[in-house]
């Protein structure tokens, strides 16, 4: 019996999640859900006996690449996959180097999360083919670190997504042109108005014009 734990804040995915994994109750045992990456350490401070952590990335408190990280060091009998709508190069990067053993899209159907549980308990890397092909691009590039500006601190990531928003383009054709889901498109935006402190489309693209940003 697989024993898991997932590390995700928003209640409707963990239940989407938790229902997968119920799909698979004669292989897989559920054992507990942390909203964030403090609580999962707090919890496994409780109950380390896990095979594999399904982990969030934009958590509030502690995100999941920092959980990441600080699990695989003090527990690393526990494997790791993220399991996130951000499918980015900077996302994929930071995650790796935290340690974490696989990477899968929420998006993916039951059957291939636990596939890829499966093949993570037999020493594979499972990831999405969207995600396996970014991954790649990585190892290939003389420089895979994401760059950010110290004076907006925007990854290069939001940069670009920045710059299509101000071209008059919607969520899905940035999506494609940007070869990312919607949902990450939807995400980038909300953290750039966050960065940016703003509200909207319009103040975003006016405080990017002011500062140079695009």
């Amino acid at each position: 019996m697989i024993k898991i734990a997932i590390a995700e804040d928003n209640d409707f995915l963990a239940r989407a999640i938790s229902d997968k994994l119920n799909l698979f109750a004669d292989e897989i045992n559920y054992k507990y859900r942390a909203v964030n990456g403090a609580e999962l350490l707090v919890k496994l401070e409780e109950d380390a006996n896990l095979d594999v952590i399904l982990m969030d990335i934009e958590m509030p408190e502690m995100n999941g690449i920092s959980a990441t990280e600080l699990v695989k060091k003090k527990y690393p009998h526990i494997a790791i996959i993220m399991l996130t709508v951000f499918d980015d190069e900077e996302n994929i990067f930071q995650s790796i180097l935290a340690g974490a053993n696989g990477y899968l899209l929420k998006d993916e159907p039951a059957s291939r999360i636990k596939s890829g549980i499966t093949e993570i308990m037999e020493g594979g890397a499972p990831m999405s083919p969207t995600i396996a092909i970014k991954a790649l691009k990585l190892l290939r590039s003389p420089n895979p670190t994401a760059v950010k500006s110290e004076e907006h601190d925007l990854s290069k990531r939001q940069v670009e997504i920045l710059e299509q928003l101000c071209t008059g383009l919607g969520y899905q054709q940035i999506a494609a042109n940007l070869i990312i889901s919607p949902g990450t498109v939807r995400k980038h935006i909300e953290n750039i108005y966050k960065k940016l402190q703003v509200h909207n489309k319009v103040e975003a693209i006016k405080i990017a014009t002011q500062k140079g940003i695009v």
